[in-house]
């Protein structure tokens, strides 16, 4: 074979080479030159939002829920006065890389269009700014109820209609709790004794919390947040050799194996008369049986004596100040410092404050006597009491009737009122923590005392804790 040829051959081999390369550079250029215009676009027009995250449903449920906004560009730190939000709620915000977050500190009011504003967003660079409005509506409120009955007892769910479904069924339940995700639910079990089961919010997949032996629940509570539960336990053989007698437990339920895990303060008095998760921490307020008040960690450590007490009137959520009653009074609580005040007095007066339940914002619903020429009438009035003290009537119960229990909804919307009907001629059950034969609960319109619905059972989800 001759030279000539394979030169030939390698010269168009050289030829088509450098006619690639030459092409792949001129792609890379184009490219190299679209990316920057469009790099310069981004920055010439500002931030703009990629993406929106944000959970309507959990935002009515509990509090912290949160709306993410990424955008095109890392921002500079958003301030909370660049927000806006329509109707007005509590929030906080934080900014990271791309995203900004808007922390929703109490839950949301249900079947609400919520528009979120942000103002003047501006890449970490520098460069023009841009606005951002994302609009989001809540979906209409659920919540669970306890009826029981001669043969069943019987955990609904029901919406602000009254129309309702059954999710548990057992012979005997004494209480429940719902937390974000779960329904925990005392029951007694053949021999008399506790247990306490764990479902999902549909009441599938049940399964059964570890307690610490045989014995009785009582005082079931849930927390704020999460899906965290505590209550009181006594053994079944309590006598005068000792035992377990009003010992405080919590536990999570999620997991397919839930353990009770005890809350022990070294030096106290291991039983507890009476107790409350803290809202948004990890903390709890309890009172021992010799009346020592303490703040403590979820397992006892750490904790503060805060004087004595008769009783903890309750905290609302997205709150660290506690409605307690003392021997001298009804006073309030600031967990943050200890500050301590007394409760403002109502005006006009309420015969008496029998309950007392904090709202968010430092006012409270009352219940007491309604008054005629300073005189008892027999009949009950469910007031909200501002805090300067002036007292709005948002009920007003026969005296027929009694009032079992008062408690608000996660956004402080509504407010539950169970009340037996008939009270003289409504017979009490048996049970460990009985009710009457009938019992209804009434919700209620915090902002103008419009009743919203009246629904037949008791143990509203939205109640924390039980009934005194």
């Amino acid at each position: 074979m001759s030279a000539e040829p394979v030169s030939r051959r390698a010269r168009a081999h050289r030829r088509r080479s450098r006619s690639f390369v030459a092409g792949v550079l001129a792609v890379v250029g184009v490219l190299a030159v679209f990316g920057v215009a469009g790099a310069a676009v981004t920055v010439i027009q500002g931030p703009r939002v990629t993406s929106v995250q944000v959970d309507p449903e959990a935002a009515t449920t509990t509090s912290g829920s949160r709306m993410i906004v990424t955008t095109t560009q890392s921002l500079a730190e958003v301030d909370p006065s660049q927000i806006t939000i329509t109707p007005a709620t509590p929030f906080a915000v934080d900014t990271s890389g791309r995203s900004v977050g808007v922390r929703f500190t109490l839950p949301l009011y249900d079947d609400t269009e919520y528009t979120v504003t942000i103002d003047d967003v501006e890449g970490i660079g520098g460069g023009p700014t841009a606005s951002v409005t994302e609009t989001f509506r809540t979906p209409p409120l659920q919540t669970y109820l306890l009826q029981r009955g001669d043969d069943e007892d019987v955990i609904a769910r029901t919406d602000l209609e009254g129309t309702g479904s059954a999710v548990f069924r057992h012979p005997h339940i004494e209480d429940f709790r719902a937390t974000t995700t779960h329904l925990v639910i005392s029951v007694q079990g053949e021999d008399g004794t506790s247990d306490l089961l764990v479902t999902d919010l549909d009441g599938e997949n049940l399964r059964e919390i570890a307690l610490p032996d045989v014995g009785y629940v009582s005082n079931l509570q849930s927390a704020d947040r999460g899906d965290l539960i505590g209550f009181t336990f006594s053994d079944r053989d309590l006598g005068a050799d000792g035992g377990r007698e009003s010992r405080l437990y919590t536990a999570s339920a999620r997991g397919t194996d839930p353990v009770a895990a005890p809350v022990e303060v070294t030096g106290a008095d291991p039983r507890v008369a009476a107790w409350r998760f803290v809202p948004d921490t990890d903390s709890i307020l309890m009172i021992s049986f010799d009346g020592t008040l303490l703040l403590t960690g979820s397992g006892g450590d750490g904790a503060t004596a805060l004087g004595s007490a008769l009783d903890i009137e309750g905290i609302a959520r997205g709150s660290s100040v506690a409605v307690v009653e003392r021997v001298e009074g009804l006073v309030e609580i600031d967990l943050t410092d200890a500050s301590e005040s007394p409760l403002v007095e109502p005006d006009p007066d309420l015969g008496g404050a029998t309950t007392v339940t904090p709202l968010p914002d430092g006012s409270t619903i009352r219940t007491g006597a309604v008054l005629e020429d300073g005189a008892p009438t027999g009949r009950t009035a469910v007031s909200l009491v501002g805090v300067d003290g002036g007292a709005t009537e948002l009920a007003e119960i026969a005296a027929t009737d009694a009032v079992l229990q008062t408690c608000v909804s996660p956004s402080a919307r509504y407010l539950a009122v169970m009340v037996a009907p008939d009270a003289v001629d409504n017979r009490y059950d048996t049970y460990g923590l009985p009710l009457p034969e009938r019992v209804e609960t009434r919700v209620i319109e915090i902002a103008d005392g419009a009743e919203a619905v009246a629904l037949i059972g008791s143990s509203v989800a939205w109640c924390q804790t039980p009934r005194a």
